[in-house]
């Protein structure tokens, strides 16, 4: 009996997948044999997930893999029509992410409340200067995005002590609609976006937004770069119409050394690594075996993307 053909689009450093030796006929490809390669593939993990190889090469004639797994939260550099269309099972990394994002927002949180780059910077200069910080608790946080990953922020910054309101694409219990999102942003200390960047969500921090926020307010974004018009980020900065704002993720990764946004007063701005500690690729390597076992099985897979939508839906949305 013929094993499948596992397609992996390369990364370094590589998968693990030793485990499937004998299980599957384990092939590569590169960005520019890709295209080449799909039709004869059956399954197609892309480990180079920061890579727009997949959209690019999905049109065109022949076949297609069934199952194409993203060790990723986000999908959107992988969807065009074609592959939105197509009958082939979308799958993310999701159940590996949400924990370390909530913990890195908990960190910007309370790095902009109690100005710690303000403590280095003076401890760097050798100067005693005591300021007085912000406080955390009792704040009210918003947090954009009502998936696994944002309802994991929301529940670290209720530790911390903060009222938390998450908004969703529609309503639910315990989560806001969109069209609350604008009343709640006036009244927070903190907004959070951990929204899916598909065609409603882009660009959907720009300046009108950050006007409806407080002069003292905060920003964080850890879904998606094109969720946020980043000039109009700056503006908002350096015009002191927000107090502060924290980047993990941008228009354009990575940041080039001429970028603006490195000099910005206010802004943090750090290599979209809010969700990778230690051992994260060897956790990614180890639930897409799994998910291969399930599959190669014809057992039900989770974390099924809605192509249409561009994320894995949740059960009571």
């Amino acid at each position: 009996m013929s094993v499948p053909v596992l397609l992996v689009l390369e990364a370094d450093p590589p998968p693990r997948l030793g485990s499937l030796t004998g299980r599957a006929d384990v092939r590569y490809a590169d960005a520019g044999s890709l295209a080449a390669e799909l039709p004869g593939a059956d399954a197609l993990l892309v480990w180079d997930f920061t890579s727009d190889a997949v959209r690019l090469a999905w049109p065109g004639g022949g076949s297609r893999p069934r199952w194409v797994h993203t060790p990723s939260a986000g999908v959107d550099r992988l969807l065009c029509p074609e592959f939105s269309a197509s009958d082939t099972v979308l799958t993310n990394a999701r159940g590996i992410f949400e924990q370390p994002i909530a913990e890195y927002v908990a960190a910007l949180v309370l790095t902009m409340a109690k100005d710690l780059p303000g403590t280095l910077e003076l401890q760097r200069q050798r100067r005693w200067r005591h300021r007085e910080s912000l406080p955390v608790a009792g704040g009210r946080a918003v947090v954009v995005g009502a998936g696994p990953i944002g309802l994991a922020i929301a529940r670290t910054l209720r530790a911390l002590g903060l009222e938390v309101a998450v908004t969703g694409r529609t309503a639910r219990p315990g989560v806001h609609g969109s069209e609350e999102l604008d009343g709640l942003l006036a009244q927070a200390d903190w907004v959070v976006c951990a929204a899916p960047l598909t065609e409603a969500t882009r660009g959907m921090f720009g300046a009108r937004r950050f006007a409806l926020m407080r002069p003292s307010a905060h920003f964080v974004n850890v879904g998606r770069g094109a969720l946020v018009v980043e000039d109009e980020l700056v503006s908002a900065l350096t015009g002191r119409r927000i107090a502060g704002a924290a980047l993990d993720v941008f228009e354009e990764e990575p940041l080039g050394p001429d970028s603006r946004l490195w000099d910005v007063p206010g802004l943090i701005v750090s290599p979209h690594m809010s969700g990778d500690t230690v051992g994260w690729r060897d956790r990614l390597g180890e639930q897409f075996v799994e998910l291969f076992d399930l599959w190669s099985a014809g057992k039900p897979l989770p974390n099924v993307v809605d192509k249409k939508r561009g994320y894995v839906p949740s059960h009571d949305s």
